[in-house]
């Protein structure tokens, strides 16, 4: 079972996520995602473990504790085309009812836009 470990603080190690969730079974694998930019902690990580049962098991018991002064966030992962869209979800809702400016300019009339066109509108 592949695992989604979130708030956790940017010190965290993959071996200290791998220590927190031997409790509870076997630990496949225990990645803390870095920021490849800056090369620190994106403040999340993946846990996969060998039981689906000890998995639920470290979810239920985890998710909301305190861990390192920060109070994770632990859920199944599932995969990217499972995912909700993030732009989506945090996108400003668009007033459709209104026209889009360059639709109602008249940089759109016969004489042209740009440069060229301001100056024909401008000398006639």
């Amino acid at each position: 079972m592949n695992i989604y470990v979130g708030n956790l603080p940017y010190s965290v190690k993959s071996r200290e996520l791998r220590e927190a969730f031997e409790a509870y079974g076997t630990v496949t694998s225990a990645e803390v995602i870095i920021d490849r930019r800056t090369k620190r902690s994106r403040g999340y990580g993946f846990v996969e473990m060998d039981s689906d049962q000890d998995g639920r098991r470290a979810i239920q018991e985890l998710n909301g504790r305190d861990f390192m002064g920060r109070e994770l966030r632990v859920d199944e992962s599932q995969p990217r085309d499972q995912k909700p869209e993030r732009r989506a979800e945090h996108a400003p809702e668009r007033d459709t009812e209104r026209p889009r400016a360059a639709a109602s300019a008249p940089a759109a009339s016969s004489a042209g836009g740009g440069i060229v066109g301001f100056f024909k509108r401008l000398l006639g």
